[in-house]
């Protein structure tokens, strides 16, 4: 017992020191070959993966599709508003956190002390994890899944406890809650998922939501559901203004475009809140610029339909290519298709970026696959054409 009280007394005082940023990156860093939302310890995870974006330089690419990142954005009113609010670069931005939260309340039919910032949805992940394995326990999540608060929550001390996808890549619900004991402390679902882009039907999740939070916390990271055709039908966030103990995390990096701005949002239970920002800091982390942006893109509802539409006629044509190549490509909900291919991973990753083109390799059900983000329908021109070459 005093081992846990006095590391837990040593984090929360470095947490609190650094803002609750500097710790994370060193809680889920991985060997050099493997990134730090990759778990190498369990056999249906995903094993490996090359991770040029974090190398020291990057290679010219004539198409970037690695990173799940939104080709046309910021939209160009955000990008206006960030440059404008550069000169204020000199103040803190708590005015406009406290702006954005009333906005997002507003939206998600909550109260804004039911919201939380971070510079990313994988900050709040992460912080999450921070503050509910501090004195052990176990995660209940699916596998595979995007894996940092799995891997904080490991590094910490937790127990991993990974149920496999079902046959149609979504959450095996049943099997999760079987798993859920009195030392779960968390159970975790990507929905849509990351790094299959599948689905899992929302009703049943609901249902699941509801009879598992009376137990433990449920969070369900939502950061590709605005791609989705029905975005409202599909979301959780609604359970918690209903009183259940769920986290619903948001990102404005993927269709809103602003990945390299750094910011998200969870909604949760007040409490909920208050026991992470009992720990760490919240809004110091962001920018007044980012702020800004953020603020100005809640309300661009002509450019995210833009983006929402341009995805999927690339997803689409994409699909349809692949599919009358015989590759069997994972149906997708979100700016990314997943399908297992012929090549060993390292192998078609490095023959990939040789022609200019940087996706990604998973292994996973004892199978290399590849992962590639939509971006411009030229950029999946190239990526077919350099895919035909490489596997020909």
């Amino acid at each position: 017992m005093t081992t846990k009280i006095n590391r837990r007394a040593w984090l929360k005082s470095s947490l609190l020191a650094a803002g609750g940023i500097g710790l994370a990156p060193s809680l889920v860093a991985g060997t050099s070959s493997v990134s730090s939302h990759v778990a190498p310890m369990n056999p249906q995870s995903l094993l490996w993966e090359h991770d040029p974006m974090y190398k020291d330089s990057v290679p010219a690419l004539r198409a970037r599709l690695l990173a799940n990142e939104n080709p046309y954005g910021p939209s160009k009113k955000v990008v206006s508003t960030i440059s404008d609010a550069v000169s204020l670069g000199n103040r803190y931005a708590h005015s406009d956190a406290a702006t954005l939260i009333e906005m997002i309340a507003e939206k998600e039919g909550v109260t804004k002390d039911h919201i939380m910032l971070g510079p990313g949805s994988t900050d709040l992940l992460e912080k999450t994890a921070i503050v509910r394995f501090l004195e052990g326990g176990n995660i209940v999540s699916a596998d595979p899944s995007y894996m940092s608060l799995i891997n904080t929550s490991r590094r910490i001390g937790a127990t991993w406890k990974p149920i496999p996808l079902t046959a149609d890549f979504s959450h095996d619900l049943d099997g999760m809650a079987k798993a859920v004991d009195s030392d779960t402390k968390l159970v975790y679902i990507c929905n849509p998922n990351n790094p299959t882009g599948s689905i899992t039907e929302a009703g049943k999740l609901k249902s699941f939501c509801k009879s598992v939070a009376a137990k433990t916390p449920i969070f369900v990271d939502e950061a590709y559901l605005e791609f989705m055709d029905k975005p409202e039908d599909n979301t959780m966030v609604g359970l918690v203004a209903e009183g259940h103990d769920v986290i619903v995390a948001r990102t404005f990096s993927k269709i809103h475009g602003m990945a390299g701005l750094r910011i998200g949002y969870i909604v949760a239970q007040p409490e909920r809140i208050e026991s992470i920002t009992d720990m760490v800091r919240s809004t110091m982390g962001l920018s007044v610029t980012s702020l800004k942006g953020a603020i100005v893109s809640v309300q661009e509802d002509t450019f995210l339909a833009e983006c929402k539409a341009m995805n999927k006629e690339c997803r689409d044509y994409v699909f349809s290519e692949l599919t009358a190549m015989g590759y069997d490509v994972v149906p997708s909900n979100t700016s990314f298709m997943i399908f297992p291919i012929q090549m060993e991973g390292k192998e078609f990753l490095k023959s990939m970026f040789a022609e200019g083109v940087g996706v990604r390799a998973y292994n996973f059900l004892d199978k290399p696959w590849c992962r590639v983000s939509m971006g411009t329908m030229s950029e999946m021109e190239i990526f077919l054409e350099a895919f035909k070459k490489v596997t020909a």
